[in-house]
């Protein structure tokens, strides 16, 4: 279990609107996001992502970790947690995307 206090002035603001994305690509289906589920269902995946979310944070912390060093070990907390979701329909071809979008802060 996680307690935070804001009652002082204990964090800082490490980075704002960091940003993931993650995609996946089908042929013969449909995509659609629905509030903050992006869902496909095809015959034929072009990709082995499934789990957009999850992918999407992860490079959302790759970023981060260019931009500012290593993430392990520090007090870092995602904070105004964004999320959006685009889909692409032909007849043939679908894919959906998840970005999310955040910023960063640090607790001393």
């Amino acid at each position: 279990m996680t307690n935070v206090q804001l009652g002082a002035p204990n964090f800082r603001i490490v980075s704002t609107n960091v940003s993931g994305e993650a995609s996946s690509r089908a042929l013969f289906g449909v995509s659609y996001g629905l509030g903050m589920a992006a869902t496909q269902f095809a015959l034929i995946p072009l990709d082995d992502e499934r789990t957009l979310y999850k992918a999407a944070i992860s490079a959302l912390w790759t970023r981060f970790e260019t931009e500012n060093g290593v993430a392990e070990g520090r007090k870092l907390a995602l904070v105004n947690v964004r999320y959006d979701s685009e889909s692409i329909n032909t007849f043939f071809y679908t894919k959906v995307t998840t970005v999310v979008v955040a910023d960063v802060v640090e607790f001393e």
